[in-house]
This record gives structure tokens, sequence and C-alpha cells, in this order.
């Protein structure tokens, strides 16, 4: 038996589970499970495999889909019968059947063979429905309004800082519609939109466990239409549909008193409906929005996305919602204009966890402080009770001040919720179309339940903070023997279910704006943690709704404000609107989805010709730079690094990536003319930028030379030189980071990918510099929009989270190789650093669950790992010399020979556990 250097690995028997056939654990189609209301006409399909075996791989499938779960169950596939296609392909399968009928729902099962000579079982029934493919499919379905806003104060892009158009509130209305049925119900649908936003009523009950649906657009461009399955709801005789809308985006009220960030106005609120009602006989029926719905105002007499909630209970009509209500006294609905409508795509945002208040303190004036925990994206929920018109005001903050009442100044302010009390027992009120972030409620007008009431105010029983956010199933775990980082975990984990709603914002309260940097620096870091490929999907449609006429995608998407502060450096940021050439391409490489690229490549080649026109000699100086970067003066436009470095490296990677993209779409002319034009790109920056006699990139910045070797834009005889150089300036800095929002990710990345992870190991374990240990040691319970968690800014944030993505690829040892896609061919190299002792990582990738959990000990390096069915890994070994594969391997394995200092071994799906034994 051969030896190992310095240690042998020893293979141990894997983990098996009963039974010997290939399982069809879990089905999709196009991103979720069971979908209603698919308007594309090709959907995809995608599944999920398990084995008891070790090294199974599909060899070929069969997919049905019927009409019928009687015909399905009969294994007739009268939609689609592919019959046994040879194919390892399990994602991504575009339907390819007979042309599909709106409202229609389909049914379909698939089946596999395996290279072990087993053939699956059929997967459970799945089904998806359609929704409305075009105009005609809303059966005269109009738009109505209980207002009209006057053409000349429609505002779809106003310019930051000027004026309004005018001063005033407007209703929020609420809608009714009786109908009657008599006849036996086989199902019933609801296709449903309401601008800015609506709840929808079915007989006094809600419709769906949604919350500010639908998700928020550029609405002169597109609506969106949410699909229900209200077949449950529905009863024999009399029913009614009760609506009420809430502004949104769609309109930001001019009130003066009330925070706002934007002036935009697309009109006033407004619905459309279908109800689909299919009977047993056969028959239809459909109930649709027109003149004849009544219309009145609600109790909700304030809302805004930024200044809050108020709602009136005392204006409250008791069965508006009901069948049999009077509502003589009502309007007919006017009928209005509205924009093209699609189906919602992406997972709805839903109420989540809640929290209580940790503490009630009591301020000046007779008010109260709930310190509720956990600074999220959240709505509150208030139980109250008190005398007919009693007024409770409740203010959020993410700070408080020195007396213990809270501030507003880091988010933006006035912004708070009212309730006005009908004096009938315990009320309970929740906001219906207003979110922010926050952690503390500062309660005016009510105390606290068990505490002293001399003044004989509204007694609060209970004020609840209900988290809001998008519901992308979570699909990553982790955690670690460093408590440090796993509370940077979830720091910045609360930072990303805080701004992921239907846009992913840069903070919940102050902008909520979608800035798009972020989607292409955190994109990975999201989508180890959640299955987040169709929010990224709607934010490529965001982008392309917002282009502009010239091919410049602005730094916002949805765009609801033309930012010309700062000569437009606030609009025109390569680093930002790059992530309509990027986020396409990681979107393929993260889950197959070229249709990605097909549908989105025009978007693309628009904006690379703007920024072709934009540059001087090859170089884009424009825009923010490395924004919130560490450097002597506060936080803002990059201060370390020249103006033009991140510009022009994101530029020539943004053709580096066009070149594969038009690769791989067959656009050959294309992809030469981007590789003609990065290697002109490429000349220009080393030349304007490098320094040959010391290897750096123009100040030498970590953000500047990082980004010149992440891109690619290094010659590979300086890159280690260079590399080098960073890592200099970090430990001169006694391990300090630099970089900023832009820089940062790209800094995690160079250091990773050369092997220098003990370097992130140390700039990220200590609490005394700015940081993520610094921002902990400040109290703050999610990512911060600075550094130092400043208490002058946001201190829920997005774009800072780039380390989430080293916590799976570098601690666990996540990856993908080269060239692969959706984890097809996976990577698992553990960065066994620092004092850690253990960590325990898993991803659900689209072909299932990898986990990688090690531990560390000083005798031995144990390694436990999963690789789904259909996939193969690559598995490096922790080690600091050359090494060889001993021959207590299992002998079946593929076993190759060591690389670079690691003993690296190839296998297939299983369940593996290795030891490593010190000699």
């Amino acid at each position: 038996m051969s030896k190992i250097a310095i240690f042998s690995c020893l293979f141990l028997i894997s983990i098996s589970l009963f039974g010997q056939d290939i399982n069809i654990a879990e089905v999709q189609c196009s991103y979720r499970k069971n979908p209603i209301g698919i308007d594309l006409v090709s959907p995809t399909l995608n599944w999920k495999l398990t084995s008891s075996k070790q090294n199974v791989t599909q060899t070929a499938y069969q997919i049905l889909v019927s009409n019928s779960t009687s015909n399905l169950d009969k294994n007739i596939g009268d939609v689609w019968d592919t019959k046994k296609v040879n194919s390892s392909k399990s994602i991504q399968i575009h339907y390819k059947g007979a042309k599909l009928s709106s409202t229609k729902t389909y049914y379909w099962k698939v089946r596999v063979w395996d290279n072990k000579g087993n053939k699956s079982s059929w997967s459970k029934t799945a089904f998806w429905q359609m929704g409305l493919l075009n105009v005609a499919d809303w059966k005269g379905a109009k738009w109505i309004a209980y207002e009209k806003l006057a053409d000349s104060n429609v505002n779809i892009l106003p310019t930051d800082g000027k004026k309004d158009k005018f001063d005033a509130n407007n209703i929020l209305p609420m809608f009714r519609k009786g109908f009657v049925v008599n006849k036996t119900i086989k199902k019933a649908t609801a296709f449903i939109s309401g601008l800015g936003h609506f709840e929808m009523n079915l007989n006094g009950q809600k419709v769906g466990d949604d919350f500010l649906a639908p998700g928020w657009t550029k609405y002169d461009k597109e609506a969106l239409y949410v699909t229900y399955d209200i077949t449950k709801q529905i009863k024999t005789g009399d029913n009614a549909i009760g609506v009420m809308l809430g502004n949104g985006f769609h309109y930001v009220p001019p009130v003066k008193d009330r925070y706002r960030k934007l002036k935009v106005a697309y009109g006033f609120p407004k619905m459309i409906c279908r109800v689909l009602v299919e009977y047993a006989d056969g028959t239809t029926e459909n109930i649709v929005s027109n003149q004849s719905w009544k219309t009145d105002k609600s109790p909700v007499v304030f809302s805004s996305i930024y200044g809050g909630e108020d709602y009136n209970a005392n204006l409250e009509q008791k069965g508006w919602n009901l069948a049999g209500f009077d509502d003589r006294n009502w309007k007919s609905a006017l009928i209005v204009d509205g924009p093209k409508l699609n189906a919602q795509k992406e997972e709805p945002v839903k109420v989540f966890e809640y929290t209580d208040a940790l503490k009630t303190t009591p301020v000046a004036n007779g008010e109260w402080v709930y310190d509720m925990r956990q600074n999220s994206s959240s709505i509150i929920e208030l139980k109250v009770r008190g005398k007919k018109g009693d007024t409770v005001r409740i203010t959020p903050a993410e700070l408080l001040k020195e007396d213990g009442s809270v501030t507003q100044k880091n988010i933006g302010g006035p912004s708070y919720f009212t309730y006005i009390l009908k004096g009938e027992g315990v009320e309970i009120w929740r906001p219906k179309f207003f979110y922010t972030g926050f952690r503390y409620l500062q309660v005016k007008g009510g105390t606290p339940t068990g505490k002293e009431n001399s003044s004989g105010k509204a007694v609060i029983e209970d004020l609840k903070a209900l988290h809001i956010r998008n519901a992308a199933e979570q699909i990553g775990e982790f955690s670690t023997s460093n408590e440090l980082f796993n509370k940077t975990f979830t720091l910045i984990d609360w930072s990303i279910k805080s701004n992921m709603v239907s846009v992913f914002t840069d903070c919940p309260h102050r902008e909520k704006l979608g800035w798009l940097e972020q989607l292409h620096l955190m994109g990975n870091s999201v989508g180890y943690n959640y299955n987040a490929a169709p929010l990224f999907k709607k934010a490529l449609q965001d982008m392309k709704n917002s282009q502009l006429p010239d091919g410049l995608i602005p730094e916002i998407a949805p765009e609801y404000v033309k930012f010309d502060w700062g000569g437009g450096m606030f609009r025109d940021s390569p680093e930002w609107g790059s992530s309509g050439i990027l986020l396409p391409w990681y979107l393929y490489q993260w889950y197959g989805d070229k249709q990605a690229l097909v549908d989105y490549y025009p978007m693309m080649q628009r904006y690379i010709n703007y920024l072709a026109t934009k540059a001087d000699n090859h170089i884009l100086p424009q825009g923010l730079g490395d924004w919130y970067d560490l450097g002597p003066n506060p936080p803002g436009v990059s201060q370390l690094t020249p103006m033009g470095v991140t510009g022009t490296a994101i530029y020539y990677y943004d053709l580096k990536t066009l070149e594969k993209i038009a690769a791989i779409l067959g656009k050959k002319a294309d992809a030469n003319a981007y590789s003609n034009l990065a290697v002109e790109v490429r000349k220009s920056f080393n030349n304007k930028f490098f320094d040959a006699k010391t290897k750096q990139y123009a100040t030498g910045s970590q953000a500047a030379n990082a980004m010149a070797v992440y891109m690619g834009l290094v010659e590979s005889t300086d890159k280690n030189a260079v590399i080098d150089n960073l890592v200099k300036d970090i430990r001169d800095r006694k391990n300090s980071l630099t970089a900023g929002d832009i820089g940062y990710r790209y800094v995690l990345r160079v250091l990773e990918d050369a092997g220098k992870s003990n370097v992130i190991f140390d700039m990220n374990s200590r609490s005394d510099v700015p940081g993520y240990g610094m921002q902990i040691a400040k109290g703050a319970t999610a990512l911060t929009e600075s550094w130092a968690a400043l208490p002058t800014v946001s201190n829920n944030h997005f774009m800072l989270g780039h380390l989430m993505e080293w916590l799976y690829s570098g601690l666990g040892g996540i990856r993908q190789t080269e060239n692969s896609i959706a984890f097809k061919h996976i990577k698992i190299e553990p960065e066994v650093v620092g004092d850690l002792k253990a960590a325990d990582v898993s991803y659900d990738s689209p072909y299932g669950k990898i986990s990688s959990s090690w531990k560390k000990t000083d005798k031995n390096f144990t390694l436990e790992l999963n690789i789904p069915v259909n996939t193969k890994a690559h598995v490096y070994f922790p080690g600091k010399t050359k090494q060889t594969i001993t021959d207590e391997l299992n002998p079946k394995m593929n076993v190759l020979s060591a690389e670079n200092v690691k003993v690296k071994v190839t296998i297939g799906s299983g369940h593996y556990k290795f030891i490593c034994t010190n000699e």
C-alpha cells in the first residue's frame, strides 16, 4: 500500500438509504411547484432525482401531459407524450406538445431510466394552470376606478427635487360585485390586478395568503395580474366579491406632513378582474369587472408606500364584502384605461415570522417604545382596546436617540401607522398596503396593558412585528464552529430577506428602490440561499421596461424617478446598468436558463452599444465607481479608486460575457465583434491604469487590483504580483478592508480563487475595524449600509453582503467547475482556515441537494458529502504538499492525481464519508 506525504485518505462505506431504485423526488414547472397563471406558450419542466446507489445518472426520460388526471392515471399523454427520450437532461425541458389554451389546467408526470438499468416509477401527478394568453381572454373585463387622476397631473417619471404638480390626498377605494351560482361547481379561478396593490375578498374571506399583490412594475409598460384558485370559497347561491385598493408605487400621494422619496403618479388606484366559474355540466360563466361593479371609500384614509398608512375603523361598512349588502349608496365604478397585463411569475410577497416586543420603555410625553428585537422589513399587528375615536399613532424606526425615543433621520420621516378606534371591545388591525423597515416602534395615544394608565388612553393589548418578504423558498443552510461567522450569516440573511420583495430593493424604508448593481454582485449570495430565479427574471423585465431609447439601462429598475443630481451619476453608472448583461448570464450559469439569454439579448446589445458611445478611448469614467468604499471622508462616491477603473473593468467583463452569450446563441459575427472590442478595451485599460514597475492598478486600491484580476485584464505574467499587492495592502492595514459596494465582491472572489481564503478569514474575524464584526458589535441585527454601521444611514441594507457567497463556496466548498451549468459538474473544495473546526453547509441545486459537512481534529479531517443524482463532483482535500491517493480508496471510484498541492478525487452521485488521517 502506498503512503501519502502528509496524511492518508480512507474512504468509508457510504451511508445508504433503503431501497435500490431511482426515484423522482420533486417536479417543477417554470421554477414552481404546481403553478397557476402560466402565460408562457412553452413552459419549462424540471425534476430532481434520488437513489440509494452511487454514481447514478439519468440516461432517458418520458414525459406525459394530459387534459385530465383520469387519462394521466392510464398513462395516456393526450396533450404531449415524449415517448422515451435518450437524454440525461432533467432541467429546462421546454414543453413541445399540443397548443396550450388559456385558463386550462394540464396534468403531467415523468419517469426516467438510469445507467444502472433501473426504471423509475412515474412521478406523482403534477399540474400547471394556464393564465390569459391574450387580451381577448379577459372576456371584456375593464379597468375600473373610483376616480381618475387628471391627465395633466400624471407624472410617470418625476425628476428628483422638482416641485409637485399638485397637492392632494386621494381616495382609497373598495369595490364589490354580487353574483349567483345555481349549478354544481367543478372549478373557479380568479384573474385579477389592482394598482398599485389590491386585497381580494370572496364572501367575506381574504383570497390568497399574499401581501402587496401584485408585484410592482414600470406601469406605463406593464402591470402584473395574479391568479387564484377560489373553488373552495365559492358557494351555491349568492356570492360577493370585494376588493380594496392601495397606492403602492402606482401613486405616491403628495401630502406635506408625510415622507416620500419620490413623486411618481401613474394614476389613482384601479383594478381589473375576471372570475371564471367552470361547472360540472361542462358550461362556464365569467364575472368580469365593468361599470356594473359598485365602489365607495374604504376605511384606509391614507396610504403611501413611503409615508405610512392610516385606518379609521369608524368608516368600516359591516358586511360590505358579503352577499346581500345594501350598496345602493355606493356609486358605479368608473371605466378607465390600463396598461398591458402579464402574469406574475415570481413568488408573491407574504407575511412570515412575527416577533413580540423584547421590552417596552416609557419615554417623554407619555409615549412608549417597543423593542421588537430584530431590524426587518415588516408590518405591525395592533391589538387594542379603547373608546370610539381614540387614536393610536405608531412610529417605526431602526435606531433610538439618547433619550430612548425613536429617530427616523436615517430612514426618512415622518412615516407612521395610525389607527382610529371604533370602541367595540378588542380591535385588531394590520396595514394592508404599506410596509417598512424597523426594529423599534414608538406608540402615541396608547398605553401597554398592565401599565399605569391614569389618563385613560387606549390600552395596547399586544403589538407585533410581522416580517414580510418574497416567498422564494429557502434552499441553503449554513453553520460553522465559528460563532462570528454564524452571526454574520444571519446578519446578511436578514438584509437579503428584508430587501427581497417584488424587487430586490436597497433598503425597506427610505428608498425601496431596485438599485441594479446588487443583482450581479449579490446574485450568487442570494442564489445559494433562495430559489430566486423567477424574481431575477422579473428584474430583467423591469430593466427592459426601464431601458431608455438610447440604450441606457438606468441605475434603478423599475425607474420611478429620474435622478439628475450629481450630473447624472445616479442614473448612468456602468457598474449598475451592467446587470442587464451579467444577470442573464448568471441565470444561465446557475439554472441553465438559456431562454433568458434569448429573450434579453436585444437589451444587452443596446446597452453595450450605448456604453461604446460613452467611452473615451474605451475608458468609461462616468458614474459612482466603488460606491461606499472606506476612505478618509464619509462614504459615498468612490474615494480610493479613481473614476474609470471600475466602470471600464465592468465594460470589459460585459464584452467578454456577451462574447460567450453570442457564441451560445450561434451569433458568430457578434461574438467576434465583442471579442475584438474587448481586446481594445483591455489595451486601453492597462495603458491608462497599470504601473508595470509597481504591479499596481491606478492607486493600488483593493478594488482596483481585485477587479483587474477578476475581469481578466491583467497579463498572466503579472497576475501573481498584482494578487500579492492586494494581499499586502490588506495585511498592511492589519487585515482591514477598504473596498466598497462594487469592489468587495471581487476582492473575495480573487482571494478565494488564488487559494488565499485565510486572508478572507482574517479580514472577517474581527470586530474592531469596519466590517461585519463591527456591525454586530454595535448591535446591528441586519446588514447596514456602511461598513461602520453609521447611525446616519440605513441600518438594513442589501448591498455589502458579498461574504455570503464565500460562506457557501469557500467554507462549505460548494462550487461549480469551470463551464459547468446549473451545478451539473460540482467542485467540492472546503477552505479549512483560521481556527475553524467544523462547517455544515448545503445548497439545493437544480439537480438536488448538495451538502458538505466537515470536521477537523488534531488527528484527522472528516468530510461528509451528498452529491445529487445525475451530477458528478471533483473533491479536493485540504493539504500543503503534493499528495497521492492511497490504495485504501474505494476501488470503484475514479481517482485522479493531485492538483495544486491538493488530492483530487472524482466521484458520482451518492452519500460519502471521507476520513483523512495525518501520518
